[in-house]
């Protein structure tokens, strides 16, 4: 299967490609955690600032993500506030494929929040207090009873942001640019291509690649999460 895509796409593409499914998975694993506990902060606590949490997460999916890419190479950059300090210890994040993981994880972590939100809302609190009350510590209760109930929304968040992750294209190019083998994911050759003359039959099969891939997260995601479903309703 693969030797058959890779024969198929040029050596450029198929590195477009891997670089994609490369950092779009690393931006789905980093950022699951923090996602999980971002939608139970927004699911089960109450606190001050709450709404402008829910705001600031939301935010990348309504500014222009070129905006967001702006204010990544301001804060990240050689030369940004946060960027000039990580730089000392070893860790670049502009015009580096990690940058275009950071960007990604960004884009994506709205969609992914908003997927297990939705899910820990549909469970009944009851069931967790009942656990506080035999003496399960909270962390414990979330361990045994909230996560498996909520495993096919963490699973569906999950998968989406992979494949927003792997789609994404205004926020990498304005932080990490458009360097091949690099930097250049495929929306990114998708975009060089289109610009180059002949470039059109390479960019069309680029486009072919993240259909399949963008359809074949979303069926995944969906039989995962109804396999989950069934085996949580029949424990």
């Amino acid at each position: 299967m693969i030797d058959a895509v890779t024969s198929w796409l040029g050596p450029a593409e198929w590195q477009a490609v891997r670089l994609s499914l490369r950092v779009g998975l690393i931006a789905t694993l980093v950022s699951l955690p923090l996602g999980i506990l971002t939608a139970y902060a927004l699911a089960r606590w109450s606190f001050p600032g709450k709404q402008v949490l829910n705001g600031i997460v939301h935010l990348p999916l309504i500014l222009p993500p070129v905006v967001t890419g702006y204010l990544l190479l301001v804060t990240f950059g050689r030369r940004g506030s946060v960027g000039q300090w990580l730089e000392t210890v070893g860790i670049v994040f502009s015009f580096r494929w990690t940058g275009a993981a950071l960007a990604a994880a960004i884009m994506a972590f709205p969609l992914m929040v908003r997927a297990i939100r939705l899910a820990i809302e549909t469970v009944d609190p009851r069931l967790e207090a009942a656990a506080g009350t035999l003496g399960a510590s909270p962390p414990w209760v979330f361990a045994t009873v909230t996560l498996p109930l909520i495993l096919p929304g963490v699973l569906a968040g999950s998968i989406l942001a992979f494949a927003k992750a792997i789609g994404e294209f205004g926020a990498t190019i304005t932080f990490v640019s458009n360097i091949p083998g690099q930097t250049q994911t495929v929306p990114s050759a998708i975009y060089a291509l289109l610009q180059a003359p002949g470039g059109e039959a390479a960019a069309g099969r680029l486009v072919l690649v993240s259909i399949v891939i963008a359809m074949s997260a979303l069926l995944l995601s969906e039989v995962l999460a109804r396999r989950v479903a069934r085996r949580v309703a029949g424990a």
